[in-house]
């Protein structure tokens, strides 16, 4: 198909698939609302820095107030929190036969479900570890699982498509019939990297203490038992095993869990999470509320309490106000609404 793909986001996500893409030769644009990162994208071009491969990609780049046309498909990469403002401007662009794919965090396929309508919709999970430092600059830290699949399980022509384009990208990419599964795992892991965050240490440090496994292993099973209401039953993923945190799980198969992802994120560039990043570095609102504020509420629908994932959610703003530090003092406030 010559005509491009349009990429919604040229950060950390979207900015690693267009210059992938458009390396491999497939026609790709891409929006952004920062004019420098654009301007250089066009220029000098996107640079891919990292242990994983280092290359230079011109990618085209416009900000949404320049697009122009429509397009068939659209790769929606912002961050959750944008979606709503994302879709306003993009929808417009989207042609009758067309859909989003959300390569996001969190629900927001049912947010584009919402407004561009179920079947111009389409899923993807994606866990490599990635870092937008500056205008034309990406850290890539780590290869990581990446799967796609349509929201209502089928497998059409464009899912094939996707699938294949994100190939190009991650050989070992997944096609999957419940990419709800996937999605609802990364929220399990989700709700403990939020939880990293209240820290000034690195992922693999906060799995590999102790002191931090019960709250971490308390915040991916209020997760799992939100899940398995929702009838959802999560796929495992680079050392995330969902069946460690549901119901009657011991703490010996969560802890063994715990210790895989240590060992996963020791192997990264990317030390620590983005959300990590938005608080620490970037000094802005992070996806707490639509990612594990979220699932709170779907638990309160279904009449399940989530002490640690509200109290979570509480803490994470207190940083992002002022109110407190990053500190293992403030991480172990989750540990207290156990106790």
């Amino acid at each position: 198909m010559s005509e491009p793909v349009l990429i919604w986001g040229a950060g950390a996500i979207g900015g690693i698939l267009g210059a992938y893409w458009a390396r491999a030769g497939v026609p790709v644009l891409m929006v952004d609302i920062v004019p420098e990162h654009v301007i250089t994208c066009n220029t000098r071009g996107l640079s891919i820095e990292g242990p994983v491969e280092e290359f230079n990609q011109v990618v085209p780049c416009v900000t949404p107030d320049q697009l122009k046309g429509t397009y068939s498909r659209i790769v929606l990469a912002v961050k959750a929190q944008a979606t709503d403002v994302a879709l306003a401007q993009l929808l417009p662009h989207l042609a009758k036969d067309g859909f989003v794919l959300s390569a996001q965090n969190g629900l927001n396929e049912r947010v584009i479900a919402r407004h561009a309508g179920p079947e111009r919709t389409m899923g993807a999970f994606v866990n490599y570890g990635a870092d937008w430092i500056g205008p034309g600059r990406i850290l890539f830290g780590n290869r990581g699982a990446v799967v796609v699949g349509e929201i209502d399980g089928t497998v059409r022509a464009r899912t094939t498509d996707m699938f294949e384009l994100l190939q190009i990208f991650e050989p070992d990419a997944v096609l999957t019939q419940d990419i709800w599964a996937y999605l609802w795992g990364k929220l399990g892991y989700g709700a403990m990297l939020f939880a990293t965050a209240l820290t000034p240490d690195s992922m693999t440090e906060n799995f590999a203490d102790p002191g931090r496994g019960t709250a971490l292993m308390g915040l991916a099973r209020e997760v799992m038992r939100t899940a398995l209401a929702e009838k959802v039953d999560p796929k495992p993923f680079n050392g995330f095993e969902p069946s460690a945190f549901m119901p009657g799980a011991g703490d010996a198969a969560a802890l063994q869990s715990l210790a895989d992802l240590a060992v996963f994120n020791s192997k990264t560039a990317k030390t620590h999470s983005g959300i990590y990043r938005d608080l620490a570095v970037r000094k802005r609102r992070t996806e707490v509320d639509p990612q594990v504020g979220a699932v709170a509420e779907i638990a309160k629908a279904h009449g399940i309490d989530t002490p640690l994932l509200r109290r979570l959610v509480t803490l994470i703003h207190d940083i992002e106000d002022g109110q407190r530090e990053m500190s293992t003092e403030t991480f172990h406030e989750l540990t207290k609404v156990l106790a």
